[in-house]
């Protein structure tokens, strides 16, 4: 161990040169996830519905705010509003094939995609897509996927009720029509200019109100009317989003273990790529070095 030490301490040159070589490897040498590399997003906004690009309320419902009233349920209602949401992990044999056939099927039951997302499609290729279906086409779309899967690897389907809320809002709304009329009456009958002013402003007002609360209906009713599914697609069980029923599983581990063996010679592959395209900064000067010490030792 003393000879190691003091072989660093009489070439403190080469061991600075492998520290800086080592320094510019490995600062751009982590991987990335092959889900964050997102080599194709594309993506549909809403059409067909009386959806405008431009307007007041009349804005893609994915753009909306979501309203957060909380209110307590109403009895004796006939039509509930529900929002459904589903998430699939999907184990396909080709992901860019089965990709294709989802957006076809979308298009085939009335519904549009809203994202699309392929990643390193020519090797273990993987896809998150997100699609707005009618609601009442969501069972036969959730059936159809799992035939074109080679297994379903988790499912969940869940569904909020917001009858209430927009029961709230349509009382809201009311109220709010009722004293916009009444401050319009008044303004008629107003003579001075402040009056006029002043009950202006207040119409103004209401009118705003009015516009967000049709703008939180409006986002109610098409996200009642389309559910949205998000679907996960991968050749590799280990890229999906899902949480294993098995605490301790063999068989994950073994795969874990060869992609990290893999990893590790990648990384000692580029390692040596480096080394040898930096041989042009470090090799003259290691050869330099060599000789000057070669030539000191034989000089009297």
């Amino acid at each position: 161990m003393s000879g190691f030490f003091s072989w660093i301490k009489n070439h403190k040159l080469i061991v600075f040169l492998c520290l800086v070589i080592a320094y510019l490897f490995f600062k751009d040498s982590y991987p990335v996830s092959p889900l964050s590399k997102i080599s194709s997003r594309t993506s549909m906004d809403y059409a067909g519905a009386g959806i405008s690009k431009t307007g007041s309320y009349l804005n893609a419902t994915e753009s909306l705010p979501v309203p957060q009233n909380q209110t307590v349920p109403t009895a004796n209602v006939k039509d509930r509003l529900v929002i459904k949401e589903s998430n699939l992990s999907l184990l396909v044999s080709k992901v860019v094939d089965t990709q294709k056939k989802i957006l076809q099927k979308t298009v085939e039951v009335g519904g549009y995609m809203v994202s699309a997302n392929l990643s390193n499609p020519q090797d273990t290729a993987t896809s998150t897509i997100t699609i707005r279906i009618p609601a009442k086409k969501l069972e036969s779309m959730l059936e159809y996927l799992r035939g074109v899967s080679v297994k379903v690897i988790s499912e969940n389907l869940q569904g909020e009720d917001v009858t209430d809320q927009y029961t709230d809002l349509k009382a809201q709304l009311d109220t709010l029509n009722k004293t916009k009329m009444k401050f319009e009456q008044i303004m008629d009958k107003a003579i001075l200019v402040e009056d006029t002013l002043n009950v202006q402003r207040e119409i103004i007002s209401l009118q705003s109100q009015i516009d967000s609360i049709k703008g939180q209906q409006l986002y109610y009713e098409k996200s009642a009317e389309m559910a949205k599914v998000t679907i996960y697609l991968s050749t590799d069980e280990l890229n999906l989003p899902y949480a294993p029923s098995d605490a301790w599983r063999p068989g994950v581990i073994f795969k874990q273990a060869v992609r990290s063996l893999l990893e590790a010679l990648r990384n000692l592959g580029s390692a040596i790529i480096w080394i040898a395209v930096y041989a042009v900064i470090w090799l003259p000067i290691l050869l330099i070095i060599i000789f000057l010490r070669k030539r000191r030792r034989t000089s009297p």
